[in-house]
């Protein structure tokens, strides 16, 4: 039986065992779609990577992304942990602080801060686009707001790799203590094409984060995603579009995952030219051999 070598990583983390999942085969050349697709079935992580080489000289590698169902174009967390392992591993190095993750999605660059266990990995975000605003928009979304008071922002369905409602809530304490109705934004998600509901509160506290995030994605079926990448981006985008001279336009930190028992940490950074970058802090909780027969 073939072994290959896998990592099991911590993503987004703000203390050990505080961010999200992800499995990462680190040399799938040779396996078929199906292959993989079967693998991250079994594993039943929310995705599992594989990485190939580039097709392409612009590209430092490429990844190939599963949910236990699908593969998807994209998404944030699995394309920062997996240039974790890259850098762990030893496939690529930076060339002028940046990685070049080919996928689905296109050749998308990946900033490099500090090295070791300092490491911070950003992603530059798709471009996003605001197709809709206000409590209004979709006559689902007033019911997929029930029992939370919102802030001033208004609500906006926001695309950009994927697509979210991204929902300001009126504090920190509102957003925390909130019971969401999760069929109603599964109902919501379903309608819009949405992965649900990406609410957020300004934080007033010292505790080293400036918005408190909820990732509500019950319109692709997860009830809450400790730590969602594509959703802060998203998130990040309406803030410039909306506020582009505010508080927060220059970048911020994230506090999610409290509320399902999680502590995840995001990093969000915009440039001048509104470019946003979202990435934090991967933790390698396994690495090892896999015993796996890809064409069983």
């Amino acid at each position: 039986m073939d072994t290959f070598r896998y990592l099991h990583l911590d993503v987004f983390a703000a203390s050990l065992g505080g961010g999200n999942h992800l499995g990462v085969v680190t040399d799938a050349h040779g396996w078929s779609d199906a292959q993989m697709q079967r693998f991250a079935h079994w594993t039943h992580l929310v995705e599992t990577t594989f990485l190939l080489p580039p097709t392409g000289p612009s590209a430092s590698y490429r990844v190939r992304m599963f949910t236990p169902t699908k593969e998807i174009a994209f998404a944030g967390h699995p394309s920062v942990g997996s240039a974790h392992a890259v850098l762990t591993c030893g496939i690529a190095t930076p060339r002028d602080g940046l990685l070049w993750q080919e996928c689905r999605a296109g050749v998308l660059p990946i900033r490099v801060e500090g090295t070791d266990d300092d490491r911070q990995l950003l992603l530059r975000s798709p471009a996003a686009a605001v197709l809709a605003t206000g409590i209004d928009a979709h006559p689902l979304l007033r019911p997929a707001l029930a029992g939370v008071t919102t802030g001033g922002l208004p609500p906006a369905l926001v695309d950009g790799g994927r697509r979210w409602w991204v929902v300001e809530c009126a504090d920190e304490a509102a957003l925390r203590g909130w019971t969401p109705d999760h069929a109603a934004i599964g109902a919501l998600g379903r309608a819009s094409d949405s992965m649900g509901i990406c609410a957020f509160a300004r934080s007033a506290s010292n505790d080293g984060y400036q918005l408190a995030v909820r990732a509500l994605a019950s319109g692709a079926g997860i009830v809450e995603d400790p730590a969602s990448g594509a959703a802060n981006g998203l998130l990040a985008a309406r803030l410039v579009q909306a506020e582009p001279h505010g508080p927060l336009a220059r970048g911020y930190a994230v506090s999610q995952g409290r509320e399902i028992g999680y502590d995840a940490r995001l990093l969000v950074r915009i440039d001048a030219d509104r470019a946003v970058w979202v990435g934090g802090r991967t933790h390698t909780i396994v690495d090892g051999r896999l015993r796996w027969a890809p064409d069983a």
